[in-house]
């Protein structure tokens, strides 16, 4: 709030848009705590329960710790798969209409106009759009370029054109105000129109806005689509595929605290529960912290996405095996 108070006092937001704007962002902050609330949650119920003696008596009764681990365990994989799904279709609306707030009232950008966008729209297409408007379906100084099979380095036709804009009755592009080239050889042939439909080309608007979307905004099937029009205009996705990867790897997050910190708080010891608390608030930041700094090596190319996703969850998944082990024994 202290963030964008001035902002909206700036821009003479209303008192209710400023509060559906922290509405919409508190599935966000939801998305982040979860593991740590899942943590807090299993090492408040083990801590007391082993402070108490409790956690004693039932291993006396002959169940094991591996046994009494087990509800926390589902639970936390319950959560998972719900935090998957929260993650990856939720979050990313809520963001959406928290972002529409934003370009409104604070002059943002988010969702505006794009700027030269460049894609491959088929196998032998490749199209250029300099400037694109999403309110009016329309492109500015556009140009498109096809390719001889197989090898797809010799050009055959190449478009050029001051405007194109969607047809949304036809379902289809219209050119304006611009020439066609078709390469034979040495030879060129050349035609000039003022409006031509050109029907062969595949991408729609939708497609275009996404392209031009922060990726938490995206839905997960909309970052693995946004992934793959990257490889085919021969874009490196690398930091889109972070994203798509993270989407998976951060709700196991879930899991893997509660299998690490929770052994911890379940072998009584001296100390209190506060301290035992503070152990794990600190193993908590440490996990998230080490997340941050995989990410960027992995944004850097250092690593792949997919090891950057899972890195720092198999070292913790190793630890939090050895501490189970531990504490058996």
């Amino acid at each position: 709030m202290m963030e964008n108070l001035d902002d909206f006092i700036d821009n003479n937001v209303p008192g209710g848009t400023i509060f559906y704007y922290y509405l919409v962002f508190v599935p966000e902050i939801i998305k982040l705590m979860t593991p740590v609330a899942v943590l807090f949650g299993g090492l408040f119920t083990a801590g007391k329960m082993s402070n108490q003696n409790e956690l004693t008596a039932i291993k006396a009764g002959g169940v094991s710790v591996f046994r009494f681990l087990l509800p926390f365990i589902i639970t936390s994989f319950i959560l998972s798969f719900g935090s998957y799904y929260f993650g990856g279709y939720v979050v990313p609306q809520a963001n959406k209409n928290k972002a529409e707030i934003e370009v409104t009232y604070l002059k943002r950008g988010v969702g505006g106009p794009g700027a030269n966008l460049f894609f491959q729209d088929s196998l032998n297409r490749i199209v250029n759009l300099q400037f694109y408007n999403e309110a009016n379906l329309e492109a500015l100084r556009v140009s498109v370029q096809e390719f001889a099979a197989p090898a797809y380095t010799s050009i055959t036709r190449r478009i050029d054109a001051n405007r194109i804009q969607y047809d949304t009755v036809q379902k289809v592009w219209v050119a304006f105000d611009g020439t066609i080239r078709e390469f034979m050889g040495i030879k060129e042939k050349v035609e000039k129109f003022s409006i031509k439909p050109v029907p062969f080309l595949k991408f729609r608007p939708e497609d275009l806005s996404i392209k031009q979307e922060r990726l938490e905004i995206l839905t997960t099937p909309e970052l693995m689509k946004l992934i793959e029009d990257q490889r085919k205009s021969g874009y490196d996705p690398r930091r889109i595929e972070i994203e798509y990867y993270a989407r998976f790897a951060f709700p196991v997050t879930n899991i893997i605290v509660l299998l690490f910190g929770l052994p911890i708080s379940a072998n009584k010891r001296r100390g209190s529960l506060a301290l035992q608390f503070g152990i794990n608030i600190l193993i908590t930041f440490i996990y998230l912290g080490m997340t941050e700094i995989i990410k960027a090596f992995g944004k850097n190319g250092s690593l792949s996405p997919i090891v950057t996703a899972w890195f720092v969850n198999t070292l913790f998944c190793i630890g939090a095996v050895i501490n189970l082990i531990r504490v058996r024994k």
